[in-house]
């Protein structure tokens, strides 16, 4: 009995899931809702679904059915378009093998009737590429403009193989390689737009010697490739050859001297990298200016020793002349010993003699040690600098490499720079000392002669 009831009740459940489901496709929902239902009409409500729901699938084949239909046919034409496509495309192979096949033997036959023109014409090609590149960065090309521009396009047209050179292309090589000659022996005269000091452009004429230089107002000029232009040195070489090159241009005849750069502005450009000696003064730093103040510093002490010195000697030289005593000078000072102790003996007056020659002795020889002092401390001055410099450039060199050497050279440059001018300093230093030395013990040497020849006189007035 359980177990029929369990199977009723499965049985119930499995029906009204059903007749819900039913429900929901069907008309009889509101119906079913509205009252309660018993086995009969649950059995007539799914009996009602699955004939409604075989309707729909019948529906829904027939429509599958219809699409099956055109999808087939669709492939079958996509199919179809493809044989064309893979007939049209064996057809164009073999026309491209065939056409391979025909350029093969018409360049075969070109190649063949050409003969020595295919040597003639490689080397016409290759001629034409070098003038490009020449003509572009010679400074004719600053009065005769676009000549490169054939040279390039004639190469190219030389590079393809459909196109050959004719005898006016050949000829036109032919002339503008002789005017590159020709240009290079002349000194012309012609007028242009130069970009002046402070970035303006004036109307100059302008001198062209050969393929070498250009100059205007009495400055050299700069032809940049790039742009075309023309504009002057931003650092002009030293007077004497500026001086040449405003003679050039004021002579209309005639031979004048002028300073030719034989490298076509090479050198002349490099004046602009090159630092001249404020800069490279500047260069030195910190201590660069600090040996500098100490040269200075040694060559006022010179210049006053040197003048006192002097006058100190011309009044020795006087006071050699006269017996009497005087106070403007140290061996007058010395002398006037003698009367002071007129009747001392000769031990008592050398060493009233020695007190004397020694109170007169720092006078002569003042502030020459000092001069000595930075004669041997600006090397050392210089030293220092440099040794700061390398370890400056040392460390550039650990954060950005070894790969630039321009900048390890220049590095270098400003680190010996110090070096340099603690030398400047101390070679002068070195010989003024020793002239002003010499000077210095002259005169001691002399006020000691006359001192001991003092000693002598006593002595044999003593005797």
């Amino acid at each position: 009995m359980q177990q029929n009831k369990r199977l009723k009740m499965k049985l119930f459940t499995q029906m009204t899931k059903i007749a819900l489901f039913a429900a929901s496709l069907s008309i009889t929902g509101a119906s079913i809702a509205a009252e309660p239902m018993n086995l009969d009409s649950l059995l007539k409500t799914l009996e009602n679904g699955k004939s409604a729901q075989s309707e729909q699938n019948k529906q829904r084949e027939q429509e599958f059915a219809a699409r099956q239909n055109e999808q087939v046919q669709t492939l079958k034409n996509t199919q179809a378009k493809r044989n064309q496509m893979l007939v049209e495309s064996e057809r164009l192979e073999t026309q491209f093998e065939e056409n391979e096949v025909k350029l093969a033997n018409l360049t075969d036959t070109l190649s063949k009737r050409m003969g020595s023109l295919k040597e003639l014409f490689g080397v016409l090609q290759q001629v034409a590429g070098d003038s490009s590149n020449k003509f572009a960065t010679s400074i004719v090309s600053a009065q005769i403009a676009g000549r490169s521009m054939f040279m390039d396009d004639l190469a190219q047209k030389m590079g393809s193989t459909s196109k050959l050179a004719s005898i006016e292309d050949i000829e036109k090589v032919w002339f503008e390689l002789q005017r590159e000659m020709t240009e290079q022996g002349k000194v012309s005269r012609f007028n242009a737009s130069v970009i002046v000091e402070g970035g303006t452009k004036a109307q100059q004429e302008v001198v062209r010697v050969g393929a070498f230089n250009l100059i205007s107002n009495g400055k050299y000029l700069e032809f940049n490739s790039s742009t075309n232009s023309l504009s002057e040195l931003t650092r002009q070489p030293v007077s004497r050859f500026t001086a040449t090159a405003e003679e050039l241009q004021s002579t209309k005849s005639g031979v004048v001297q002028f300073a030719l750069d034989p490298t076509g502005g090479s050198i002349l450009g490099l004046l602009v990298q090159a630092p001249d000696t404020q800069e490279r003064v500047h260069q030195g730093g910190t201590v660069g200016y600090v040996i500098l103040g100490v040269g200075v510093i040694a060559l006022l002490i010179s210049l006053e020793r040197f003048f006192s010195l002097l006058i100190m000697g011309g009044k020795i030289r006087r006071q050699l002349k006269d017996t009497v005593a005087r106070d403007d000078n140290p061996l007058g000072r010395v002398m006037k010993v003698k009367d002071q102790f007129p009747s001392v003996s000769h031990d008592t007056l050398e060493l009233k003699l020695s007190e004397a020659i020694l109170r007169e002795m720092p006078k002569v020889t003042r502030n020459l040690t000092l001069i000595k002092i930075i004669s041997v401390v600006a090397p050392l001055l210089g030293l220092l600098g440099t040794v700061t410099g390398m370890i400056n450039t040392f460390q550039a060199i650990t954060l950005f490499g070894t790969g630039d050497p321009k900048l390890m050279a220049g590095g270098i440059s400003q680190a010996l720079v110090t070096t340099v001018l603690g030398l400047v300093v101390a070679i002068p230093t070195v010989f003024l000392y020793t002239l002003l030395n010499t000077r210095a013990k002259n005169i001691l040497l002399t006020i000691q002669e006359q001192s001991a020849g003092i000693i002598a006189e006593r002595s044999e007035k003593g005797a």
